[in-house]
Formats: C-alpha cells, structure tokens, sequence
C-alpha cells in the first residue's frame, strides 16, 4: 500500500468543509467564520467569496455559474450571484438536524445530505458517560432539481455525508459515515436515484468527505485519525495520506488534478471549537499518482 505524507498549506481555518477546485482555485466552507473562501494552490491568497450566517457547508454550481451553497443550521441551500445570497431550496422539513454536504451534478441537480441527529451532544455525552437525548438516527438524502424544486427524498441514510458522482454522471457515491460504509445508486436522466447498493463497507472508517479518481476509487476523509485513505470499490485500501491532524474532507484539484487537498481540524464539536483561544483548522496536500474524475 503507498503512503504519503501531507504538508500544510493554509492555516487559521475554525472548521473547513466542501474543498471544491474550480477556476483554478481551491474554494471551501469554513461554518464559524460564517464564509465561503478559496486560496490559490499553494494556499496564498485567501479570498472571501460569499458570506453564509447561517453556516456554509456543501458547494456546487449550477450551469450558468451560479454558486450553490448549503445554509446549514436554517437548512437551506442558497444562491449566490453577484454578492446577492437567496433561497434556491428549503429542505427543513427534510432533515432531523443541521444540513450539511452537497454534491451538484454538471446538470445542475444538487444532491444535499444531513446529520439527522445533534451528532455534538451525542459524541458530548457518550464521552461523559451519560446516556443521550440525541442518538443516531436515520437521515434523508435530498435530490433537488435546477430550479429549486425537491426531486426525490431518499430515506433511511446513516448520516449522508461526501458525495461523488462518476464522470458518466449514472453513479452516485455516498458516504454514510455512522454505517461506517460507502454506498453507490443509480443515476437516471432526470437525476433521481434507484438500485440503493454497497460500494465499500468501510473497517473502522466513518466515512466523512469523499473524493474519486480516475481509476474508480474514492479518497476518504477518516474523521477519527490523521489520514486520509483511498479505497476500491469492495473495501481494499490501496494508499493511504498521512496528516497532521483529523481529516474531514478531501478533493483532487490542481492543474492535472494530481494535488490531494485534505480538510484537517483536532475536532468537530462545536463546544470544544467555541473553547479554543485561536483557529486550529488546516489545508494539507499531497501529490498522489492517479489524477480526480467525476463530480466534484
């Protein structure tokens, strides 16, 4: 199995979510400095490109270039064009808790998934040795068409999380990190989703970010450990990147797409974040020898 190691590129991210590259840009979300960013490869030139009070999460774009968004704690996705954030979609009545990653399809369909569950307090109180309020539930992924409007709501998801779509655009990819597995539908023609299937179960791996590669494998954040892990469709990990801290989400960017962008922070709860006397979040990279493909 190859091994690489990661560098850091940026730091004094709060939490970073959705590396997307686009334009020759890393762009991401960062929930507690309330904003969508991108840098340039080496992670200079940090850029605010929307402000999101109510927590961005995933991004996508839309055909025509406009920015999508996910509002998380209003749970919404947005729009944004020309400095101006408006509603594309309220899934509120989708979701048991935060909105959070979305995948959107060259087409303009927009895959969005939640926590179902206060994933902070859950992990809060099993630390404390408390029984709690708020246990893992099950969550819906929602398919949402281009003009805004819900497509299809797919129930009894163990946290929906990353998602990629292969380059033929006929496979979706979803992380479902509390099932510690990744799992594969079938796309048709208008975007909606059949044929619920296993593509990896994952050995101890809760599935955060996902990227895909060229060769039909997937970069998975592993949200417990300082690495990221890339793994064939039936579970073998076949590389894995080493990072300086916990790993949320990935993408495979730069100029041939070679680059590993990995999201790193010591934690995602949100108490421990609000506690700590500066941001601790980071962007590291790594070359790796199979170039991304698909969406995003």
């Amino acid at each position: 199995m190859d091994t690489m190691r990661a560098e850091v590129v940026r730091d004094g991210l709060r939490f970073g979510e959705s590396p997307r590259w686009h334009d020759g840009r890393l762009w991401y979300s960062d929930f507690y400095r309330h904003g969508v960013f991108s840098m340039a490869p080496d992670g200079s030139d940090e850029r605010l490109e929307a402000t999101v009070e109510q927590q961005p999460s995933g991004l996508g774009w839309l055909p025509d270039g406009t920015l999508l968004a996910v509002s998380m704690i209003d749970q919404r996705v947005v729009r944004v064009r020309g400095g101006e954030v408006t509603t594309h979609c309220d899934i509120s009545a989708h979701c048991g808790f935060w909105a959070n990653d979305m995948t959107v399809a060259p087409s303009g369909v927009a895959y969005v998934g939640n926590f179902g569950f206060d994933l902070d307090i859950f992990l809060r109180d099993t630390r404390d040795g408390v029984e709690s309020e708020h246990p893992p539930r099950p969550a819906n992924l929602v398919a949402i068409g281009p003009d805004g409007a819900i497509l299809q709501v797919v129930p009894e998801m163990m946290f929906p999380n990353g998602m990629v779509l292969t380059p033929d655009g006929r496979t979706l990819i979803v992380a479902e990190t509390t099932a510690y597995r990744l799992s594969a539908f079938d796309v048709d023609a208008g975007g909606s989703l059949s044929n619920r299937r296993v593509f990896a179960a994952l050995d101890g791996v809760p599935a955060d970010g996902i990227c895909l590669d060229a060769e039909g494998e997937v970069w998975v954040a592993h949200p417990l450990d300082r690495r990221c892990v890339r793994v064939a469709e039936g579970g073998e990990v076949t590389a894995e990147v080493t990072t300086s801290n916990h790993t949320f989400a990935c993408a495979l960017g730069g100029a041939d797409r070679r680059t590993l962008f990995v999201i790193c922070a010591p934690t995602s709860s949100r108490f421990d974040i609000a506690a700590q006397e500066k941001p601790l979040g980071t962007i590291e990279v790594a070359q790796v020898s199979v170039p991304g493909a698909g969406t995003p």
